[in-house]
């Protein structure tokens, strides 16, 4: 009789009680952080989230921690998240420099500097009268170099009055010169007597603060200011996008108007902005309950706007099949931001349509309760968004993924690429024991050479098929460079190992 006989595999199941996979350590950061703003979730309460990033931390190597806090800030275009790595990277490693290196490297604008201080303040648990001291070497080397990147106007645009001020951060961080004019830029900070930076937000401020004869007269001097604003050229692309629908109401003329039309689409512009996707589709959706004759001709920049972020989109030509599917469960209709009217449901729309667009051989589609193919045109991208956004009641709430296999398999339709978009939470609602594992078991005999994507857009951890088995792979992120990652897949590599090719 044998005894020592091999262990079973613990079994995973998801938040649905649906079989599921855990992924590597490095795969879990990576689509944890590629997804993360760090609120409530669906699934997931915030503390929940913020403590298994910190677990996650300890179990990969620094080098790794560092590289993807890079790709987050610079390829991924996220903001808060990178910083957030570095501060707990600080609290688990010391030496070779590289929280130092990390600090320095993320902070790409001056009031990331502070912003980084008040996410230490608030890591450490620092509730006493000198909540910042105590700052490790490395934070502080790293926030010294940060200092030396800004002129007076960036400094001077960030200088609020927050819990940790510009002020404070000197203060702490004792940064070194590099030349007579920067010491004296250092001692304005000190004395609070940087010059006031012209922007949109000081301008306006300003001009709420006057007294008007009439009504008439104080929105004659909106209209004017802010036609002033546009020709300036000092009102950058995000301020321009946040403000598209104070613009019409303000009457701007109609020569302002093309102006911003034209800046909204120039190709250039659009690359060098740097806008997550998602900007685009709560620009579009916020002009479309303006009532104005002229709002057409935004809508029509922004749609042009959308399809240059995504003109350098690794897509498929005419005999690549492509399926690409997107989940509207309930579990995908929660905000990404406390502050934010966009859901994860709009995200994952907005980067199906986005790869539609790149596809010439494309069925689209939505599941919940049931799947359901839509075909939409190849351009409006973001009105393509809003066609699927409109119809989403019509499968239901669940996450039946599995009926998208069933389909094909159903029809006996080979296709080369299935692609869904998803919080990886899928199950069957049905309880018939039918499953996706399965499904796509009997897929490949049917269709050897397919592939299957699945983009995660709420980094649980877990996936409803095991990773890089049976042609399954999996990418994160709410941005339009994770059509890179997959681009990386198609060459024979995968999200992590991009990440680990990056220098620190």
């Amino acid at each position: 009789m044998k005894f020592n006989v091999k262990a079973a595999a613990a079994k995973l199941l998801n938040y649905e009680g649906e079989t599921a996979f855990a992924l590597t350590p490095q795969m879990e950061l990576y689509t944890l952080v590629a997804t993360s703003v760090l609120s409530e979730q669906f699934y997931e309460k915030a503390e929940d989230r913020l403590d298994r990033l910190r677990q996650l931390i300890k179990k990969n190597d620094a080098g790794f921690v560092a590289r993807l806090a890079i790709y987050a800030r610079e390829q991924m275009h996220l903001r808060s998240i990178p910083l957030v790595l570095a501060i707990e990277l600080a609290k688990t490693h010391q030496g070779d420099g590289i929280v130092g290196k990390l600090a320095a490297r993320v902070i790409q604008r001056a009031d990331e500097i502070t912003e980084l201080l008040a996410y230490y303040q608030l890591a450490n648990e620092r509730k006493e009268q000198k909540k910042l001291n105590k700052l490790s070497k490395q934070l502080q080397k790293g926030l010294a170099e940060a200092f030396n990147k800004f002129d007076e106007y960036q400094f001077a645009k960030y200088n609020r009055d927050t819990q940790v001020k510009m002020r404070d951060a000197l203060f702490l961080v004792h940064p070194k010169a590099k030349d007579e004019t920067q010491q004296a830029l250092f001692d304005k900070i000190v004395k609070d007597e940087l010059k006031t930076p012209y922007t949109w937000e000081v301008e306006l401020s300003a001009l709420g603060q006057k007294t008007y004869e009439s009504s008439e007269a104080r929105a004659n001097a909106f209209r004017t200011k802010w036609e002033e604003l546009i020709f300036s050229n000092k009102l950058g692309y995000m301020a321009t996008l946040r403000n598209l629908r104070n613009f019409l109401e303000a009457g701007i003329g109609n020569e302002a108007l093309n102006k911003v039309c034209k800046y909204l689409s120039d190709e250039k512009v659009v690359v060098s902005s740097r806008q997550l996707p998602f900007r685009f589709l709560s620009a579009y959706r916020e002009l479309k309950a303006v009532k104005e004759g002229r709002t057409g001709i935004i809508l029509e920049a922004l749609e042009a706007a959308v399809l240059y972020s995504a003109a350098n989109i690794p897509g498929y030509d005419i005999n690549t099949r492509v399926v690409v599917a997107a989940d509207v469960s309930g579990s995908m209709q929660t905000p990404v931001s406390v502050k934010s009217q966009v859901q994860n449901f709009d995200i994952g729309l907005l980067l199906a349509m986005l790869m539609r667009n790149r596809c010439r051989n494309v069925i689209t589609g939505m599941f919940g309760d049931t799947w359901k193919t839509i075909n939409v045109p190849k351009g409006n991208i973001l009105a393509n968004v809003e066609e699927f956004r409109r119809r989403e009641g019509e499968v239901g709430y669940a996450t039946n993924g599995f009926l998208v296999i069933k389909d094909l398999l159903d029809s006996r339709q080979v296709v080369d690429k299935v692609m869904m978009f998803t919080d990886c939470q899928l199950w069957n609602n049905k309880h018939d024991g039918i499953n996706i594992i399965s499904l796509w078991k009997s897929y490949k005999k049917l269709a050897p050479n397919a592939r299957l994507y699945l983009f995660d857009l709420a980094g649980y951890g877990n996936t409803p098929l095991k990773v890089e088995q049976d042609d399954v792979y999996l990418v994160a992120g709410w941005s339009d460079k994770i059509f890179h990652a997959l681009q990386a897949i198609e060459e024979g590599s995968d999200a992590v190992k991009m990440i680990n090719t990056l220098h620190l």
